[in-house]
């Protein structure tokens, strides 16, 4: 790599470059999303630079090509605060033009090498609608929504912040560290990774509560876990919904194995609060997908009814984490984590 002065420095005054936007309007490849109230005409106002997949031999974009930091930090507020209020479209088309928006934005922070509060500002504001957006669309088909995907740009995004954070002291790492190990939960390296920290980053709130948070995982305590997860605010619990399948199961499997006997029964309102779970209809059902006989609102633990039900589908929940969300614009929630 060469010295600093070869990278460009991007002068777009726009969302989406001037050349770009006459293009994609001639080709028919604008999104509905960026078009004129009743026409097929782009406009300026809500034309988002696409993503663009490099390609060898491919020029490096012209500045005027390039939006600068503060137009791609405009651009992200942009879509998420008026393109993910789009009610009137479905919400997983919704989530592609902005996920497809949200890695143009990272591919001309790339091209200009920006670093410093200019990226984290741009990344952590990525991530917490990235974790939002994981949970929205947890149970949409992998056709309209596809989960590996989605995990791949998240964890790209969280390398190339905690990245920038090696670098440099800022205010939100404890808090975007405590989301990198959640969404991880029960990793190794990720564990290791964060435990590697200064020390007045591993001893603030956020952190201490997410390491607490793995630990009852790792050593199945699953009271002190479920109580803990309760205790999360909105982004932290989407980061941690992924696993809170595996964990409901991994409790399941512990009790059957504990709680083994004829005659005992545990009461499903009793389990329903103990695996944070929205109410005991839900659990009867959870247990008998795991092969347990529910009798008279109670389920009965035996390690030889016990079955693995293959695929965890990933529900969404009213009491973990839709209840943590409150009337607040999405935009609001991700800026206030941000400051």
């Amino acid at each position: 790599m060469g010295g600093a002065d070869e990278f460009p420095v991007g002068t777009c005054p726009g969302m989406c470059p001037l050349g770009e936007l006459v293009q994609r309007e001639r080709q028919g490849r604008l999104h509905r999303l960026e078009l004129q109230e009743g026409t097929r005409q782009g406009d300026p106002a809500r034309v988002v630079k696409e993503y663009s997949r490099p390609a060898a031999g491919k020029e490096l974009p012209r500045p005027q090509e390039l939006r600068p930091a503060p137009v791609l930090l405009a651009t992200v507020r942009y879509l998420l605060g008026q393109v993910v209020q789009q009610a009137d479209l479905p919400p997983a088309e919704v989530h592609a033009f902005i996920s497809d928006r949200l890695r143009a934005v990272c591919q001309d922070a790339t091209l200009q090498r920006l670093q410093g509060a200019p990226c984290v500002a741009l990344l952590e504001r990525s991530l917490g609608y990235l974790l939002h957006a994981g949970y929205q669309l947890c149970q949409e088909p992998p056709a309209r929504f596809d989960p590996h995907l989605h995990h791949t740009q998240l964890q790209e995004c969280f390398s190339w912040l905690r990245r920038c954070y090696r670098n440099s002291c800022h205010d939100r790492e404890p808090a975007f560290q405590a989301l990198f190990l959640l969404y991880n939960l029960g990793f190794p390296e990720a564990l290791h990774q964060v435990l590697q920290l200064p020390d007045p980053v591993r001893a603030s709130p956020e952190l201490r509560t997410a390491l607490a948070v793995n630990w009852a995982y790792l050593e199945r305590n699953w009271a002190r876990f479920f109580r803990l997860m309760q205790a999360l605010p909105y982004l932290p619990i989407c980061a941690l919904h992924r696993h809170l399948g595996p964990a409901r199961h991994l409790a399941l499997l512990t009790f059957s194995h504990g709680f083994s006997a004829r005659n005992c029964r545990c009461p499903l309102t009793w389990l329903a609060r103990l695996l944070a779970v929205d109410s005991p209809e839900e659990m009867a059902e959870l247990c008998r997908h795991h092969g347990l006989t529910v009798l008279d609102g109670a389920v009965v633990f035996q390690k030889t009814a016990f079955r693995d039900p293959g695929m965890l589908v990933h529900g969404l929940s009213q009491l973990l984490v839709d209840s943590k969300r409150g009337e607040a614009p999405l935009l609001e929630v991700i800026e206030d984590a941000c400051s």
